[in-house]
């Protein structure tokens, strides 16, 4: 029996958080690829399947809650979560309005991260 593997895009401009997010996956068992832009992870996206996306809610080259929106489009059944640095109500009610499917803010905590995305892939399937 082959194991299908889990793949998650992580979407974050901080090459820090990008590595950690990365390394907390990977340890769990996830297949992970990385996106520093906007751009760079709409292309991903195209190229293959993402059972799940980290997006950072502040890109270089685009708003968050923007790429999360194209991706919704494109990409319904990918489960979506945001993370940000910057937690308000309006970024939350944003988030969830361009179709997120959870909301987290930075600091990261693994353990919750990982919870978070078990549940989400559960709902998914």
């Amino acid at each position: 029996m082959t194991e299908n593997k889990i793949r998650i895009l992580i979407v974050e401009d901080d090459a820090n958080i990008r590595e950690t997010l990365k390394n907390i996956l990977q340890q769990s068992g996830y297949e992970t690829d990385t996106a520093k832009t906007g751009r760079e992870a709409e292309q991903k996206v195209k190229a293959r399947f993402y059972n799940l996306a980290l997006l950072d809610i502040k890109l270089p080259d685009i708003e968050g809650t923007k790429l999360l929106a194209k991706l919704h489009e494109n990409t319904p059944k990918m489960v979506k979560i945001m993370v940000t640095g910057y937690p308000s109500l309006e970024n939350a009610m944003e988030a969830l309005n361009q179709g997120a499917d959870a909301f987290m803010t930075k600091p990261v905590e693994p353990a919750k991260l990982l919870a978070l995305i078990r549940e989400k892939l559960e709902e998914q399937q």
